[in-house]
């Protein structure tokens, strides 16, 4: 990965790539950007979860109240396959999609990899009301955020050929960080 300033980013694989896939954790913004993304690059945008909750017809926390985490992550880890080989796409993916080597094996090697890496403090505001995150049900979420992120920071990392730095600014900043840092992929 190569240091730049608003962004760090890989060789020269994004427009080239048949699919950009956005990583990061829940609340950093991969939907709303992922959107904005595909729109601007001509490219159709399609969510895990969403895809996940399409194909079996219920809710995220519904499926994680049925089948636990573990099922869910079965799910996901097939939605994956199956979009990583489609073409002229953006994904964004759920938070927890580095938590199987095999998703990031797959994501690695199919697709260009951006990692909207949000400090905890802004996702907490960002996700703090919202009741449809089964992982931060829980006694101390802010809490679960911090130990999320120090467990899925190296994992977002390790597959992400673009790592873009957010916080308290909008999308379209995001956005401009993430062009520019595409930008410069595409020059190397």
């Amino acid at each position: 990965m190569v240091s730049a300033g608003a962004a760090k980013a890989d060789t020269s694989r994004v427009r080239r790539a048949p699919c950009i896939v956005l990583v990061g954790m829940m609340g950093a913004g991969k939907t709303t950007v992922g959107r904005e993304l595909a729109r601007r690059l001509h490219r159709r945008f399609v969510d895990s979860d969403h895809e996940i909750c399409a194909r079996t017809g219920v809710s995220v926390p519904v499926i994680f109240d049925v089948e636990g985490e573990a099922g869910f992550r079965r799910r996901e880890s097939q939605v994956i396959d199956d979009l990583t080989q489609q073409t002229d796409l953006v994904l964004a993916t759920g938070g927890g999609v580095v938590l199987a080597e095999e998703n990031r094996t797959v994501l690695r090697e199919r697709c260009t990899v951006i990692y909207l890496d949000v400090p905890p403090a802004v996702l907490w505001e960002r996700t703090r009301h919202d009741r449809n995150r089964p992982l931060l049900q829980v006694e101390d979420p802010r809490g679960r955020i911090e130990a999320l992120y120090r467990e899925r920071d190296p994992l977002y990392r390790s597959v992400a050929h673009v790592v873009v730095p957010g916080g308290r600014g909008s999308a379209k900043s995001m956005l401009r960080k993430i062009e520019k840092a595409l930008e410069h992929t595409c020059e190397n």
